[in-house]
């Protein structure tokens, strides 16, 4: 089923490349990744706890960000359907790639279980913080200067977005994913539980690594233009759509692929450890029959 869901994401995302307006279908189909994923991993409750902080911390940020300039910066959306000042689609975009994220995060350093030691319980949500802002270091400046689907109203040095918009993301990521290793560390599944698992945490790295289509569909088919932010400063979009390859290339794709060959060596392990006993003696062969 994960498998079958990973196909039809990232065949959904290469299918928004081509036909505006269903973006969002990919985004919305990998929450019902995170739920079942997320259940398989660690149960329903935890799911449960995920979805519930990572949506209520975001959307009180982003709001509280909207009124007083904390933790993102001064800014504003142009869209429609808002909860409070805060469009309905960003909750499942932070819930949708921080999941993601948290998978990654906890591949590059170590799951968070039952009575796991605080270095993990706060080290994999830092980790997951940086995955994630390393998504939104590749889309804000193309999202906002070019589509202006957000208004920075002072501009910023970052093709018009301020340093301290990355800042207040991977700050709020935290939050929510250390909200969640709390959790998991006092009443998650145990390490025996979630011990020996490989490939079925392959399909939430591809789907992270697949994110970055939509950046090399937008410098395929982009526009040399020059827009102008907020603060009167001029932007070639040429330059935000090759930088955003660039992000992605050494960011988020780099992320994936050191998560994938964490996976196959964890597999290539796993082989000899099931052929030797304890102080690595070959297993004992039974007589068949």
């Amino acid at each position: 089923m994960l498998w079958l869901l990973t196909a039809a994401i990232v065949s959904g995302s290469v299918a928004a490349m081509f036909i505006s307006g269903i973006g969002l279908l990919p985004i919305v189909a990998e929450v019902g990744f995170l739920v079942l994923h997320g259940a398989w991993r660690y149960g329903w409750r935890a799911v449960a706890v995920f979805l519930v902080a990572g949506f209520v911390i975001s959307n009180v940020m982003e709001n509280l960000s909207i009124l007083t300039g904390f933790p993102f910066g001064r800014y504003h959306y142009t869209g429609d359907g808002k909860i409070f000042q805060v469009p309905w689609y960003i909750g499942p975009g932070y819930l949708a790639t921080g999941y993601l994220a948290w998978v990654v995060a906890t591949i590059l350093l170590a799951d968070v279980r039952r009575g796991s030691p605080w270095l993990t319980t706060v080290g994999t949500p830092v980790v997951g913080a940086f995955a994630m802002t390393a998504w939104d270091l590749a889309m804000d400046p193309s999202s906002s200067t070019i589509n202006q689907w957000w208004i920075w109203e002072n501009g910023g040095g970052f093709f018009g977005v301020p340093l301290v918009n990355f800042l207040g993301w991977t700050f709020t990521v935290y939050l929510f994913m250390q909200v969640f290793a709390l959790y998991l560390r006092r009443r998650g599944p145990a390490l025996s539980a979630t011990a020996g698992r490989t490939s079925r945490d392959l399909p939430a790295v591809i789907l992270y690594a697949a994110t970055t289509l939509t950046y090399f569909a937008a410098y395929v088919k982009r526009d040399r233009v020059t827009v102008t932010d907020p603060s009167g400063t001029t932007w070639q979009t040429g330059d935000i759509y090759e930088t955003s390859i660039l992000i992605a290339v050494y960011g988020m794709l780099f992320l994936a692929l050191l998560a994938a060959l964490r996976l196959a060596q964890r597999h290539l392990d796993a082989g000899p450890a099931a052929a030797t006993g304890r102080d690595g003696d070959q297993a004992p062969v039974t007589a068949a029959g």
